[in-house]
């Protein structure tokens, strides 16, 4: 491990738990969720930068994210402690204000973040978004409505899109 990694790692915490999603890696740094990470999830981090094994830090998030599950909770109300560029960062701000159960397009996002023709950028930087689910880059489609890239995979995109639209049950986990 490189000495970047290993002070990165020192900091850490992680806990892994069970979702109607299959099983979530959360991690914190410095005590603050700073990823959730999927099964056979695109850009997930190397298992060794996810620190100590510890649930200590994790237990107002998996309250809520059991709510959200048990279909109680439409928003999560998580300090996070995110790592990116500034655009990354500003994309993953603009994917916390789409509203429960709707979506919104990359060009959609891209305009609101007032650059009309950066929506592959904004398409990348959703597809790096280290806390899935929290900020919900499931919410992003592409212009014509089908459902494109989704690291969890999209067979999970389909699923907490329709469990959101009340469609689907958050059902026990396939994944």
């Amino acid at each position: 491990m490189t000495t970047a990694r290993a002070t990165i790692a020192a900091t850490r915490r992680h806990t892994v738990i069970d979702s109607p999603y299959g099983l979530l890696t959360l991690v914190a740094t410095d005590g603050v969720l700073a990823g959730l990470y999927m099964t056979a999830q695109r850009h997930r981090p190397p298992e060794e930068t996810f620190g100590t094994p510890d649930p200590g830090p994790f237990a107002e998030t998996i309250r809520q994210l059991d709510a959200y599950f048990a279909g109680e909770r439409r928003e999560f109300d998580l300090p996070l402690n995110l790592y990116g560029t500034p655009f990354q960062r500003s994309v993953w701000a603009e994917l916390q204000r789409i509203p429960y159960g709707e979506t919104r397009s990359y060009g959609e996002l891209a305009e609101n973040l007032g650059k009309p023709g950066a929506s592959r950028a904004v398409g990348l930087a959703n597809g790096k978004n280290p806390v899935g689910i929290i900020v919900p880059c499931h919410r992003v489609i592409g212009a014509s409505g089908s459902l494109t890239g989704y690291g969890g995979g999209l067979d999970r995109k389909q699923r907490l899109l329709a469990f959101e639209n009340g469609t689907q049950d958050a059902a026990p986990s396939l994944f």
